[in-house]
């Protein structure tokens, strides 16, 4: 049965759609039975065209990507999903969306890319290091026996690998 996974942030333009990127990437690389999907609780309607080309400089397939509303994902028809997990860096203050209902929640702070300094080159470098920290975590996500763990068990599990 498929692991669903939605991940949360405010705008759904960078963090967000690493995220589901990476994590569908990796997944389908080790044939894991995973799927990924983003969300905003108050999205841009557009992502950030350097998260795009971080994505495709390492290869992930960005067709389809879009900045949408978690309430793509709120209806009876939606996929189920057994994660949720928030990317918003609540260290710089930002309001993280909560997601009602009863999938094991977990929240996983980065800071912005979009935020950093500098000219074209140092956010093209801000992107590339905020997918590679993403990018590690799926990895660690993916190497859970996770059609296996219980809701506590996975919890557990899902914070434990954000401390490390």
């Amino acid at each position: 049965m498929t692991t669903n996974v939605l991940i949360l942030c405010t705008h759904n333009s960078a963090r967000s759609v690493l995220a589901e990127g990476m994590l569908n990437h990796l997944a389908a690389k080790l044939g894991k039975d995973v799927h990924a999907y983003s969300a905003g609780s108050a999205p841009s309607g557009r992502v950030n065209p350097l998260a795009l080309e971080a994505l495709a400089k390492a290869g992930v397939d960005t067709t389809g990507c879009r900045s949408k509303s978690w309430d793509e994902f709120a209806s009876p028809d939606s996929p189920r999903m057994r994660i949720v997990i928030t990317v918003c860096d609540s260290a710089a203050r930002e309001t993280c969306p909560y997601w009602p209902g009863s999938p094991v929640k977990v929240h996983w702070g980065y800071p912005d890319p979009s935020d950093a300094m500098g000219a074209d080159e140092g956010k093209r470098a801000a992107f590339e290091l905020t997918r590679q920290a993403i990018g590690y975590r799926m990895l660690q996500l993916l190497q859970l026996p996770l059609s296996t763990m219980d809701d506590v068990s996975l919890q557990k599990a899902l914070v434990d690998l954000h401390r490390s």
